[in-house]
């Protein structure tokens, strides 16, 4: 994409006076178990005042047959539309120091148009660093605190150590922080996504712990005052229905026990055939969270 194209995806609606921001990531729509990320960034706009700097072009990034508008109807009168919206916003952490919001929906489309607009945008407010958010299901337990691991390209490669990494080479589906990831590589800002490794029998379900790992983290990468306590006080009581749920159950505990060891060794994870699946536990927390029995 030309330059003089770029602004033709992008609206700017404030011209802030910003120091070195920090930039994160937390797109929805790829892999989010536990709606970490989600539930991260969310807390994050609740407790940090923000005003709306730009805006995408949602005509050209997003399916809105996919990711369909909001109508409001008022005594069977159809008032108005509420668009999906992509949103760069921007705020201060506790210390005062500047971050950027980019949130709304992941773009369908003109992925690569969509990674040269962020990538001129953070070029314009000389933003520092970039912090990418989310979580995935993994073999780990809920009795132990949620483990944060990192990517990042080979520029930022250095970062890493603050987080950790999973060892080995991997082929996955990619979202659109690897594209953002390779992009601001190239314009040498640094990047790192910082993925947050959530209970696989509680991926299906929000999970505070998960929230509140990312935004310790994304404080300690990138020099933060951010607060995560609401997050702890739910943390606390979600351990608790697992907790009780678990130890009524000889399956699930012996599971758990397994995971356990695992990741008190710091080892890798197999689950024997016998062991309920992912997915059975998950489908049981639903029901116990709802009040039903068994």
């Amino acid at each position: 994409m030309m330059d003089d194209e770029i602004y033709d995806h992008i609206i700017f609606l404030a011209d802030p006076d910003l120091s070195e921001p920090v930039l994160v990531i937390a797109l929805e729509g790829w892999i989010d178990a536990g709606l970490g990320a989600s539930n991260a960034i969310g807390t994050m706009l609740d407790t940090i005042y923000t005003e709306v700097l730009a805006t995408f072009d949602t005509e050209y990034f997003i399916d809105q047959r996919a990711r369909r508008p909001i109508a409001r109807i008022v005594d069977g009168v159809t008032t108005e539309l509420t668009w999906p919206e992509i949103q760069l916003r921007f705020g201060r952490d506790g210390d005062g120091a500047d971050i950027l919001f980019l949130v709304g929906p992941e773009p369908d489309f003109h992925w690569s148009d969509f990674v040269d607009v962020v990538t001129d945008a953070a070029g314009r407010f000389d933003v520092r660093l970039i912090v990418g958010l989310g979580a995935f299901p993994a073999p780990t337990p809920h009795t132990r605190p949620v483990r944060i691991i990192g990517t990042a390209p080979a520029s930022s490669a250095h970062l890493l150590a603050r987080v950790g990494t999973v060892s080995g080479e991997l082929e996955v589906p990619a979202g659109i922080s690897s594209a953002l990831e390779l992009g601001f590589a190239e314009v040498d800002i640094e990047i790192v996504t910082l993925w947050a490794r959530v209970p696989h029998y509680v991926a299906s379900m929000p999970y505070p712990q998960a929230s509140a790992a990312l935004i310790d983290g994304l404080a300690s990468v990138a020099g933060l005052t951010l607060d995560a306590s609401h997050l702890r006080a739910s943390a606390t009581e979600a351990r608790q229905r697992v907790d009780d749920l678990v130890t009524n159950n000889p399956e699930h505990t012996s599971m758990v026990e397994q995971l356990e060891a695992a990741a008190d060794q710091e080892e890798g994870v197999s689950l024997s055939e016998e062991l309920p699946s992912g997915d059975e536990l998950a489908a049981e927390l639903e029901k116990f969270l709802r009040g039903e029995t068994s």
